[in-house]
């Protein structure tokens, strides 16, 4: 029998979560895109000499210290709440997942924080080469925080490289390295650090719009947006490329995920991918009409990106849901029974080795072990339960891989009008060029609402629903805690915007006017 859990302390959880992640998202991305384009600012002004782009260097460096310790901040109380909200989650899998978070603060942030101290106070004080060096390596240390942060929310989408301990009744890590170099942590962090890459450049060619705009800096602006939009139409084909990449692992190993994210309830053979479309509200499991009021499809393409292959099945959510023989799909319903048997045996193995009947318990542990991957199945109370909400998932992937279509164009225009050096006319470019950094934190959060909303109902996938990772917390006071953390996080992004806007209208320090 599973024990009653407290949906409502579970909901403010997960909103509290979701409310964090979010907020520490803003900063992240900039963080890890910024600290590129400081170092190639400052490889320009070592090679070249030219005092120029020492002050195009410290005017971006200073932007990227305000977001860097204020994204630490964030940050940080991440990590505490998966101990405040999610105990029974951190004692299950904290062998393994407590190990990239370690890593990451062992290495990547160790030499982030050393090196910074170099970088923004060793103008003058170190060589050149020493203080360029310093840059470099301010924005490797950013990056592999990122890529152990990533991999770690890899392994909850894909977990792998890990045992489940019967005696203790939790994972624990097996093979470093398969967690490390696993197809999922691989493009979650090539897909995420490239989108940071294209955010940055969007938040330097917004600052320098304006500058353009208020017909101040030209030359910084210029140069500027120049780097800013090169770096930026590489990243936005990366992203791309990773994008395709990450997809193709989502079908493989999370096909309800890919379900979701296309409205797919009925499977088909060549099927079609909806590139636009407005969903039917209400459409539940089971049913089986049109999902779509309105649709624009392209056809196999979908079967491509799922399988590379334009004749190939696709599942949709009933075939994942109810099961599918003709096509081999399992469904939930008989991964439930299973799930409930590992239950079973790991209760009746429990019990037998503290009787000391070592036969049953080594029994018990055999059929356990047979049905341990549909562990997670057994916490559920029908099959409807693993389908995630559909909507948000469905409109966050279409709103993000349109702004990802835009945007490099947009880089594309600017590089083409600077070139011709007509950019000051272009008026109504330079304010897309603002207006285009707020569309891609729009897309950089739709993208993690695709990536987390769309595997619930699974903190880690298959072995363990949301519900069952949560802490014994009352509801209150985890509810409490949600607000707090919400007036502490928007006093904190106020204070960054502004003191941001500060410094972006004093400008850069320099001698002379370089109008």
């Amino acid at each position: 029998m599973i024990a009653p859990i407290d949906l409502s302390q579970v909901h403010w959880a997960r909103a509290q979560f979701a409310l964090t992640a979010m907020f520490h998202w803003i900063f992240v991305p900039l963080t890890l895109g910024l600290s590129f384009l400081l170092a190639f600012f400052e490889t320009l002004y070592v090679k070249t000499g030219k005092e120029e782009w020492k002050r195009i260097t410290r005017f971006w460096m200073k932007l990227f210290a305000v977001n860097f310790a204020i994204g630490v901040a964030t940050g940080l109380i991440l990590e505490f709440e998966f101990g405040t909200n999610w105990s029974n989650y951190s004692w299950m899998v904290g062998d393994i997942f407590g190990a990239p978070l370690a890593a990451e603060g062992i290495f990547a942030f160790f030499i982030e924080a050393t090196f910074f101290a170099v970088m923004f106070f060793g103008w003058g004080r170190v060589s050149k080469r020493f203080h360029l060096l310093s840059t470099w390596m301010v924005a490797l240390g950013s990056n592999l925080s990122a890529l152990w942060i990533l991999v770690a929310n890899g392994w909850m989408q894909y977990p792998t490289g890990m045992t489940f301990n019967a005696d203790r009744a939790r994972f624990e890590m097996q093979d470093f390295w398969h967690v490390l170099f696993s197809p999922v942590a691989i493009s979650k962090f090539t897909h995420a650090t490239s989108s940071g890459f294209l955010l940055a450049s969007l938040f330097v060619v917004a600052v320098s719009s304006w500058f353009l705009l208020k017909k101040r800096h030209l030359a910084l602006a210029k140069k500027s947006i120049v780097v800013a939009c090169v770096f930026g139409l590489l990243s936005s084909g990366f992203v791309a490329f990773t994008g395709d990449s990450s997809a193709y692992n989502v079908s493989k190993l999370q096909p309800m995920k890919l379900a979701a994210l296309e409205g797919l309830y009925d499977g088909d053979t060549g099927c079609a991918l909806c590139a636009m479309g407005v969903l039917k509200p209400g459409m539940k499991p089971g049913e089986h009409e049109s999902p779509y009021r309105f649709s624009i499809k392209i056809p196999y393409l979908l079967s491509v990106l799922a399988n590379r292959n334009p004749q190939s099945f696709v599942p949709g959510i009933n075939d994942l849901v109810y099961g599918d023989a003709e096509h081999g799909v399992l469904g939930v319903s008989a991964k439930m029974i299973r799930g409930r048997n590992a239950l079973t045996e790991l209760s009746a193995y429990k019990k037998a080795e503290k009787a000391g009947d070592r036969t049953a318990a080594a029994s018990a542990l055999k059929d356990f072990n047979g049905n341990r991957q549909y562990l997670g199945y057994g916490y559920l109370q029908n099959p409807e339960e693993a389908v995630p909400p559909v909507a948000l998932p469905f409109y966050s992937f279409r709103l993000m891989v349109i702004l990802g279509l835009l945007f490099p164009l947009l880089f594309l225009l600017f590089l083409i009008f600077t070139w011709r050096d007509t950019i000051d006319g272009k008026k109504w470019l330079l304010r897309l060029g603002v207006a285009g950094l707020f569309l891609g934190y729009v897309a950089s959060e739709a993208g993690w609402v695709v990536a987390e909303v769309g595997r619930q109902p699974w903190a880690i996938e298959g072995l363990l629903p949301v519900d069952v990772a949560s802490t014994g917390l009352a509801a209150g006071t985890v509810q409490t805690t949600f607000f707090v953390f919400l007036i502490l996080f928007t006093t904190l992004l106020i204070a960054e915007v502004r003191i941001m806007l500060k410094q972006i209208s004093l400008g850069p320090e320099e001698k002379h006017n370089d109008r």
